[in-house]
């Protein structure tokens, strides 16, 4: 991936953190309590991830070419590094008033002030960023310096920024969102972690879809589809609505029916098996609108979800996903239908591994939920990735599932137009101009 578009994604996640921070400020203004605990969350993430690891990618590479090849770049640069290096100071100054505070801060007017002063410079540098110095740097980097700096934001063994410090990040964040209010994250009083979930993976074909098609009456909704997912993959399925992705699912699962076609799983063919048989064969449905089962209770909802499992099974999973998402423990016993709708869809994705997917199939997962909770749904997905779980995701962010998927399919009207990998498809101009608004 090229290296501004890894950083415009960061800036996208940094962007949903500043919301975050005016809407939490908005809380403590509202005289609603917020933990401490939520707010040593953020900062810790916040010194760790952007001032430790993307500004620092950003000084040591994409600015210092930048400067080789123009002058005019200091009267950018320097501006936008000066903040950089103010930017531990000035978190600094927020931990400090943190520490002043009372265990569950309520309208602390200076604290509530420096919040919202944070946010405004964080949104402001990101907009300077994009609007000055990017275009600078397409403009007079030559290939040979963006060889160089691809080359270094590409690196995955990097120890600032390679996989292994990107899940040190994921899990940051997920204490973040974790422990936010619930109007704006999972309101726990406990962060849990994302390393509790293990699959074999291997790179073979598991899913083999081959002239699919299914009909709502007289309206054929697919139209011939031909796909494949192989073991410890994340494949993205994106499209405009009505194009057919969620039929597509539901086909696969054996909700909907099929006309024609095969579905061959693991070597065998389920075209005709019934859905029941197809989650003891491990093909585990996350649906739009997460689909809870609102008056019982949240632990039955995950109970529900390891019905095919042996009773032994249920208990360690459980536990399993409990340390994923503490809140879902917290409130077991009362019922789903009083969650809000963040821990709905964490609910619904746990519901999902209760059944121990060799398959998991992902239905718009980040729809309709505040910005924390959507990057948060991301790190979650990414992290079941790299425990090896295989993933057939349906995303209305279709710039967001591109980056994080090996391969990606387009469907419109029924049918698969294009395909490739997350990466291509993302430089792809015709779905850039589509699907990523650009």
């Amino acid at each position: 991936m090229h290296a501004l578009d890894i950083i415009q994604e960061e800036h996208r996640n940094l962007w949903r953190i500043a919301i975050t921070i005016d809407l939490v400020a908005d809380e403590l203004a509202a005289g609603n309590t917020v933990d401490v605990g939520f707010f040593t969350a953020l900062f810790d993430y916040i010194h760790e991830f952007m001032d430790g690891c993307h500004h620092a990618k950003e000084d040591e590479y994409l600015f210092l070419a930048m400067r080789r090849r123009s002058a005019e770049a200091a009267t950018i640069l320097d501006r936008l590094q000066a903040e950089h290096r103010n930017g531990p100071a000035n978190l600094q100054a927020l931990r400090a008033q943190l520490a002043g505070g009372t265990p569950s801060l309520v309208r602390n007017e200076a604290f509530i002030a420096g919040l919202r002063g944070y946010a405004q410079d964080l949104k402001g540098h990101i907009r300077s960023e994009e609007k000055d110095a990017f275009p600078l740097a397409r403009e007079v980097l030559e290939p040979e310096d963006w060889v160089g700096i691809n080359a270094a934001f590409g690196d995955n063994t990097d120890p600032l920024f390679g996989e292994q410090a990107r899940a040190e990040y994921r899990e940051l964040y997920h204490r973040i969102a974790t422990l936010a209010p619930e109007s704006i994250g999972l309101g726990g009083s406990s962060a849990g972690g994302l390393r509790h979930l293990s699959a074999a993976g291997a790179d073979s074909a598991l899913l083999q879809v081959t002239g699919l098609e299914s009909c709502y009456g007289r309206i054929q909704a697919l139209k011939g589809i031909d796909l494949e997912v192989r073991k410890g993959e994340l494949v993205a399925l994106i499209g405009a609505n009505g194009a057919g992705k969620t039929t597509f699912l539901r086909t696969l699962s054996g909700v909907q029916p099929m006309s024609a076609g095969s579905i061959r799983f693991n070597g065998q063919d389920i075209s005709r098996l019934r859905s029941d048989l197809r989650v003891r064969r491990g093909i585990c449905h996350s649906p739009e609108g997460r689909q809870v089962f609102g008056p019982l209770a949240i632990e039955d909802n995950l109970r529900l979800g390891a019905y095919t499992r042996p009773r032994g099974q249920a208990e360690q999973d459980l536990e399993r996903v409990y340390a994923m998402f503490p809140i879902l423990k917290e409130k077991r016993r009362l019922p789903a239908g009083t969650l809000s709708g963040g821990q709905q869809q964490m609910l619904a994705i746990s519901r999902a591994l209760m059944g121990r997917p060799r398959l998991l199939l992902l239905d718009e997962p980040s729809m309709g939920l505040a910005p924390l909770l959507v990057e948060e749904v991301f790190n979650v997905i990414k992290a079941l990735k790299a425990e090896g779980i295989t993933i057939l995701l349906v995303e209305q962010n279709a710039f967001a599932a591109l980056g994080i998927a090996d391969r990606a399919y387009v469907l419109e009207t029924g049918r698969i137009v294009l395909s490739g990998t997350g990466r291509d498809m993302s430089q792809n101009e015709q779905v850039r101009a589509a699907y990523l608004g650009m």
